[in-house]
């Protein structure tokens, strides 16, 4: 079983890079994709709704994680993809990091990892500390691909998050896959993504570029 984890800064198009790539390896392989980002979005496109009901959601419901059935929370969505939201606490109250390490606990305690060719991981990637870096810190991610754009914000953010895989890369077995470039259309935008990719070690393994026009690049079909 290969995994994987998608990072990037909040609203570059991480979620949908992530879901259209899955979608595209769905016909060959079991996949099942564990959202890590508090809103939730990781799967909307996947299953074809708004967002489907949390790991946290439900425990908080119930009263523990514990008290949850694996089919609950599990859904199968576009080409039979698994698709799974660890969710996050009420605003303001918790840590929405260990959302992710309830999530990924509860999961492998329940048997999700059985009979899978990949997991993805769908990880907010503004920041890489406590449950946030946990699919690189603790190994369940063997390959971390950055979504980004020529844009300032979105390069600093990738390289905040080629530093933390360098931090675990040795002790975790993670490695940096590449930059997956989700355009913004910023001058010579292809050039700095090139040349951090050097400076970080890696590549630019795509480039996404702008379009108006309704396609696999906007939405899973």
């Amino acid at each position: 079983m290969r995994q994987i984890a998608f990072y990037g800064k909040g609203g570059i198009g991480k979620s949908t890079t992530s879901q259209n790539t899955i979608a595209s390896m769905a016909d060959r392989n079991r996949i099942m994709i564990v959202g890590c980002d508090p809103k939730a979005d990781s799967t909307r496109l996947m299953l074809h709704s708004k967002a489907q009901t949390t790991i946290l959601h439900l425990a908080a419901e119930r009263g523990a994680v514990e008290d949850l059935e694996l089919d609950e929370v599990l859904l199968t969505g576009y080409k039979g993809v698994k698709c799974v939201e660890s969710g996050g606490p009420e605003p303001g109250v918790g840590c929405a990091g260990r959302g992710i390490i309830t999530a990924i606990n509860f999961l492998e305690e329940e048997g999700a990892y059985e009979d899978l060719d990949f997991v993805s991981y769908d990880v907010l990637g503004d920041v890489v500390c406590g449950g946030f870096a946990m699919p690189i810190r603790e190994g369940k991610a063997q390959e971390i691909y950055i979504v980004c754009s020529g844009e300032m914000m979105a390069m600093y953010a990738a390289n905040n998050i080629a530093r933390g895989i360098l931090k675990y890369a040795h002790s975790g077995g993670v490695r940096l896959g590449g930059l997956i470039c989700n355009s913004r259309n910023v001058d010579r935008e292809v050039d700095l993504i090139e040349t951090l990719a050097e400076r970080l070690g890696t590549q630019m393994i795509h480039f996404v570029p702008v379009t108006t026009s309704f396609s696999t690049l906007n939405c899973v079909v």
